[in-house]
């Protein structure tokens, strides 16, 4: 007689998963949230300060860096990417995040690699300052190998109704100011496989870092949640680009009113060597990169010229590097970049 074992689910080590993984995710918890662990769902309270609170919902997941992770055996900084790429979107749109869950699929259930999974995702959401409200990691016996998993998640945020951030503040005079990512973040992964990885390979160095091309391509993500919830807070911000697939030109381009165009300048901010390595391994001319990666800068703030150097001063205040990396203009949608 077949069982559920003999068509490849393992209930025992999801037994033992969810116990690992209990004290790791009501960690994150605090007074807030609404329910325990293990059941149906569970919820979060909206914090207190809001008179017409509205919530807001994003979705993403860390892509095929995931496989180079596992190829590697460096899968620890995951849980930054999943949650940067998913409470910075958020915070693009002016919400404060407050709570997340996760989606894991996996071949089989390996409850110590899993562990480590949530652990990663845990301790980006408490430097995030959210609660990880639960998940679910599921067996796909047959359908994906034995070693392959994937990563996905949701984050739930709040705004004060009629301050959401959506661009349509934005004017010429305008101007951008750059905050700095030191690595890939997740986006861009399957051209850096065709072209870094195999070229170098993951033991190979990357020229002029002096590290190895799995090391520099699996640090994780920045948050910049923190950042962007204290700048709206503390400065007029007209606009805001989270600065993921599709790069600067793609990004920025989305929160661009119209009769407006971006103007940057490529020499305004350090772009790390990643970058170049990757075109040079390649050959992937100049416009491609900057409609792939993020080219070094992975959030983009919008803001009087006034307000310009406060940014810089905040941001770096909080150990982000920052720059004024272009204007706004009259004109027609387009986002030029000098190089």
């Amino acid at each position: 007689m077949a069982t559920y074992h003999d068509a490849g689910v393992d209930r025992d080590a999801a037994d033992t998963l969810v116990d690992r993984i209990r004290p790791i995710v009501t960690k994150t918890w605090h007074e807030g949230v609404v329910s325990g662990f293990g059941g149906f769902a569970t919820g979060i309270e909206i914090p207190a300060g809001y008179d017409d609170p509205v919530l807001m919902l994003t979705t993403d997941g860390v892509g095929t860096k995931a496989a180079l992770a596992r190829d590697a055996g460096r899968i620890d900084g995951l849980g930054w990417d999943l949650v940067a790429m998913c409470v910075d979107d958020l915070a693009a749109a002016g919400a404060m995040p407050i709570a997340m869950t996760d989606y894991l699929a996996v071949g089989r259930i390996e409850p110590a690699r899993e562990e480590r999974l949530v652990s990663s995702i845990a301790t980006a959401c408490s430097a995030a300052g959210i609660a990880l409200l639960g998940g679910e990691t599921a067996e796909h016996p047959g359908v994906m190998g034995i070693g392959d998993f994937d990563l996905a998640g949701a984050a739930l945020g709040v705004v004060e109704r009629g301050r959401e951030i959506d661009g349509t503040a934005i004017v010429p005079g305008d101007v951008i100011v750059g905050i700095a990512s030191p690595n890939l973040r997740s986006n861009g992964f399957s051209l850096v496989r065709a072209t870094l990885v195999t070229a170098l390979g993951l033991d190979g160095e990357v020229p002029g870092t002096g590290r190895s091309v799995a090391e520099v391509l699996l640090e994780p993500s920045v948050i910049y949640s923190p950042l962007v919830t204290c700048l709206i807070e503390a400065e007029t911000v007209h606009g805001l680009a989270h600065i993921t697939g599709g790069g600067l030109p793609t990004n920025l381009g989305r929160i661009l009113p119209a009769g407006s165009e971006a103007r940057l300048d490529a020499r305004s901010w350090e772009r790390p060597a990643v970058f170049d390595a990757v075109a040079a391994a390649g050959g992937v001319e100049t416009d491609e990169m900057f409609r792939t990666f993020n080219m070094g800068i992975g959030f983009a703030v919008v803001t009087p010229a006034s307000d310009a150097a406060a940014v810089v001063s905040s941001a770096e205040a909080t150990a982000h590097r920052a720059w004024v990396i272009g204007e706004v203009a009259a004109g027609d949608g387009t986002v030029h970049i000098e190089v």
